[in-house]
């Protein structure tokens, strides 16, 4: 009677690699423009379906400038005139207000899960604040001509030639890419509630500034906070290129405080979501 030993079977041992997070993979320029498109994509898509988003980012622009140049305006210039005046203001108000939702999308991607997935697909990491950022730009651009389109019909006559409209497109461009990456900035440090209150520092800040009503009719204690926060500046630039005058006397400052912010919170934003995703 012979007898054979029992046969065992060994059961592949995964390596080590396996069972760890996916590896990072090496994103050419190519493959990171893809990713960045296709989460832009989503983000634009993500407003196109939300009522809110819609109301936010183009009705809401229009009804304030409504609100200051037929209910305001009589009372501050009976003549008319006041809409050539508030026009700037209005806009920078309306583009920072917009560009301050993408603090609360980022937030909620952070909480929600969302982040998480996208670790495990083999995609350029920053395409994600990048995604917010473009989305941002383009919905805030569009909302930025509806104003326009509103002012001209209540009265607004720009004398920019042509020149002078490039120069305005950039001025608005820079300025929701800076506000925008603030408000990234912000809505990965803030949790989703605060991030939902963002938005009311660009609501409000403006007010203080030469965007309404000129620096020097103002409260003499507020001057020199009107005269050097950065909306002013801001302000005063956009106006100068919308009227077709010289920027130079606020043109430096205005650079300064928008190259500035894109800056800090560009490198600061990316710093802290590397951070937050590496593990």
């Amino acid at each position: 009677m012979s007898t054979t030993a029992p046969t065992t079977t060994r059961r592949p041992v995964p390596d080590r690699a396996s069972r760890t997070a996916p590896r990072a993979v090496r994103q050419s320029p190519a493959t990171a423009l893809r990713d960045v498109s296709a989460m832009t994509g989503r983000e634009l898509r993500r407003t196109l379906r939300s009522v809110d988003g819609l109301v936010t980012a183009l009705m809401l622009p229009v009804l304030i400038m409504l609100v200051f140049v037929i209910v305001f305006g009589g009372a501050i210039e009976d003549d008319g005139s006041y809409v050539d005046y508030v026009v700037p203001g209005i806009l920078v108000l309306c583009l920072g207000f917009g560009s301050a939702t993408a603090a609360l999308s980022v937030a909620q991607d952070m909480t929600s899960g969302t982040i998480n997935r996208f670790k495990t697909l083999p995609i350029f990491g920053p395409s994600v604040l990048w995604a917010h950022v473009l989305a941002s730009t383009v919905r805030n651009l569009v909302s930025a001509t509806l104003v326009l389109l509103v002012a001209v019909a209540l009265g607004f006559s720009p004398g920019a030639d042509l020149g002078g409209w490039v120069g305005i497109a950039g001025h608005l461009a820079l300025m929701v890419l800076a506000f925008t990456w603030l408000s990234c900035l912000a809505g990965l440090v803030l949790s989703v509630d605060a991030a939902a209150s963002f938005n009311m520092f660009f609501l409000f800040v403006p007010y203080l500034s030469s965007g309404f009503v000129p620096v020097e009719t103002m409260p003499t204690w507020l001057h020199g906070f009107a005269t050097h926060q950065p909306f002013t500046p801001v302000i005063e630039t956009l106006r100068a290129l919308l009227s077709g005058t010289s920027t130079a006397g606020q043109l430096v400052p205005a650079l300064a405080w928008l190259v500035g912010m894109f800056v800090v919170s560009c490198a600061g934003a990316s710093i802290l979501y590397r951070r937050r995703t590496a593990h």
